[in-house]
């Protein structure tokens, strides 16, 4: 039996830029009224964990300083962005990215420790893969993925990280600061840079140097349906068997591309999350004994952020 931990509490829910923005705290509650609807929290395979707040330290693990003390400067004033535009900073800003952050590293310790039979775990506000080392991006202020990935490498000593994302959103603050690390696989389906922010993530972009080889960039057209996902994604099965044989699967789940997501142009239905999900958590247990780590990532319509996280965490403990 497979033990999955989800990440659940309002110190999550903080982390939104107003009702009015997109990435508002609707996002969670949405999910975790159908995840409650559906009984899934009566399964004995769930464990509640609540947030957990990340150290300054932590942050310093991905991200460079002067960066870090602006958004603690700019989390005390409340106004102005962290990046060009798109990320607003509001009052506990940093406490609310902390979170986040802390929260997703608390999900790979449980992962990678085993505790209380945990193999899997799922934060649904995680997967900010926008963010830079030195910089704010697409509504992610801190880049909870590459924390976690540093985090790994350094107390755990992994060697082959496999990060997937299946947001709509190419993951470009994961790919382009793990461009040339080969010790970080990286398979990552999304919506064509030339639709969509942030316009990157082209098929010829398969990591540098030593790494070269070692990332897969698969584009897809406005409109691709879940047949256009599946076949991607067995793309990405073969890559992870042939290629990547990880220690650690991470996969960042985000919900945009979905129909009905109003800043993505994609038309899948919650069956694309069920069926990566299915195959995920059967590589994990074929190449890192289960381990995998789900992060909620993006998504912007209330119905698909239930739809998709829910069947994750379905996949997740009815499979194997």
């Amino acid at each position: 039996m497979c033990n999955t931990a989800v990440f659940y509490g309002k110190e999550l829910a903080s982390y939104g830029f107003g009702q009015s923005h997109p990435f508002n705290s609707n996002r969670i509650y949405s999910f975790w009224s159908k995840f409650i609807a559906l009984n899934i929290d009566k399964s004995n395979q769930i464990t509640i964990e609540k947030p957990k707040l990340a150290s300054k330290d932590a942050l310093l693990q991905f991200h460079d300083k002067h960066y870090v003390d602006l958004v603690e400067e700019s989390s005390k004033q409340g106004a102005g962005f962290l990046d060009v535009g798109d990320t607003p900073a509001f009052k506990g800003v940093f406490e609310a990215s902390c979170y986040v952050v802390g929260s997703s590293l608390e999900a790979l310790v449980l992962v990678m420790e085993k505790t209380n039979g945990i193999l899997h775990a799922f934060t649904p506000i995680g997967g900010l893969h926008h963010a830079r080392r030195g910089s704010a991006g697409g509504f992610c202020v801190f880049n909870d993925i590459g924390i976690m990935i540093m985090y790994a490498k350094k107390k755990y000593g992994l060697k082959r990280i496999c990060y997937v994302d299946i947001d709509a959103h190419h993951g470009d603050g994961v790919y382009y600061e793990f461009e040339q690390d080969s010790s970080v696989y990286i398979a990552d389906i999304h919506e064509d840079g030339r639709y969509l922010y942030p316009g990157t993530g082209n098929e010829g972009e398969t990591g540098l140097g030593d790494a070269m080889g070692t990332k897969l960039n698969i584009s897809l057209k406005p409109n691709s349906s879940d047949s256009d996902f599946i076949s991607s994604f067995d793309k990405v099965e073969e890559f992870i068997n042939s290629v990547a044989k990880p220690e650690l699967i991470i996969f960042q789940c985000g919900a945009d591309g979905i129909r009905g997501d109003p800043l993505t142009h994609l038309q899948y239905t919650s069956k694309a999350h069920s069926y990566a999900t299915e195959k995920l958590h059967l590589l994990s247990h074929k190449h890192c004994n289960g381990r995998l780590v789900a992060l909620g990532g993006g998504g912007y319509n209330q119905t698909n952020i239930a739809d998709g996280w829910t069947a994750v965490i379905q996949s997740l403990i009815n499979s194997v």
